[in-house]
């Protein structure tokens, strides 16, 4: 059953379309993500679908509420954590805790319940009464988890979970939202520019680029419409007409001086491959990834951070409005 639902969902800035006629459906108890560059349009659709953006176009329905007809049931069903955090520095753990229980008007013996479980689900039982200006990274994002989790949020938006955090933490953060899902029986959208999290994570993907959804599906389908592993090389242009003589060589596609060929049974076929090459440097082998899934439907890997309505800032400005 779709617990997410968007139709031709559009947002426009002066002369930029942020958002351009997406669709999709998100089933209850799913992992779906949002991947793509920063300046894509992930960040925008999460904050239509959280009601603190109104679409300039489209419809979309959370929790089988319309988010311009029942914004207040929309927020009511959902949980939010956003790319930078939120929580106050001067305040503990748990007081951050208690004024979001306090936001969302729980009883106080339901609200003190609910603080213990969260705080024992990401581990911060021990450093609830700290300020959380004595934090680190990864235990600031434990802390947003938590809070997004405290009134038993039908969905939870994850907007970049694990920016700026150091490998190992990223890592610990993907155990905590995978424990979410279980423990809470809660739904999850994550944007992430992050190949390997969308891949761990995520049972569907969607791919978005320039505000548009290029391809949705599983990560494992996704990659397996590829066809085989890639073999990465520098040979010059004779060199890759020879190559597309070979029925195991499924594509060929050029990106910054580097050809990627996607090669059908890559153990037995390489030697082959090579034989006819010649002297070409072999860059490297691999499995095929959501990064070459990426590059196979937009035509070039992630762009780095551009000055767009995404990312950090303009997050900041829009709860900055709301808040006035």
């Amino acid at each position: 059953m779709s617990i997410i639902e968007t139709f031709d969902l559009t947002k426009v800035f002066g002369s930029l379309t942020a958002v351009q006629k997406v669709s999709f459906k998100v089933d209850a108890g799913e992992i779906f993500g949002l991947l793509g560059p920063n300046g894509a349009g992930k960040t925008t659709l999460l904050m239509m679908l959280s009601t603190l953006l109104k679409p300039s176009s489209g419809s979309a329905s959370v929790n089988g509420f319309d988010i311009l007809r029942n914004p207040g049931k929309v927020r009511e069903s959902i949980g939010m954590v956003f790319q930078d955090p939120s929580s106050d520095d001067i305040l503990t753990g748990y007081e951050n805790l208690k004024l979001h229980t306090l936001l969302y008007n729980l009883p106080r013996n339901v609200a003190e319940d609910r603080i213990r479980k969260v705080l024992e689900l990401v581990d911060l039982s021990d450093r609830k009464d700290d300020q959380v200006k004595k934090y680190s990274g990864g235990m600031r994002r434990r802390l947003e988890l938590a809070r997004g989790l405290l009134h038993r949020p039908k969905v939870l938006f994850l907007d970049e979970p694990t920016l700026g955090l150091d490998p190992q933490t990223r890592e610990h953060v993907w155990q905590y939202i995978e424990r979410l899902v279980k423990e809470e029986n809660v739904t999850i959208v994550v944007t992430t520019h992050y190949m390997e999290e969308a891949d761990r994570l995520c049972d569907r993907v969607a791919i978005i680029d320039h505000g548009r959804i290029v391809v949705l599906d599983s990560p494992r389908n996704l990659k397996n419409h590829l066809g085989g592993d890639v073999v990465r090389l520098k040979v010059d242009e004779a060199q890759v007409e020879k190559l597309k003589g070979f029925s195991f060589v499924k594509r060929i596609e050029r990106a910054n001086g580097i050809v990627n060929l996607t090669v059908e049974n890559v153990g037995r076929n390489l030697q082959e491959l090579l034989k006819v090459t010649g002297d070409a440097e072999l860059v490297e082998v691999h499995p095929s990834s959501l990064n070459d899934v990426f590059l196979y439907y937009t035509g070039r890997g992630i762009r780095p951070e551009a000055e767009t309505p995404e990312g950090g800032w303009w997050e900041r400005t829009v709860r900055a409005r709301l808040n006035r």
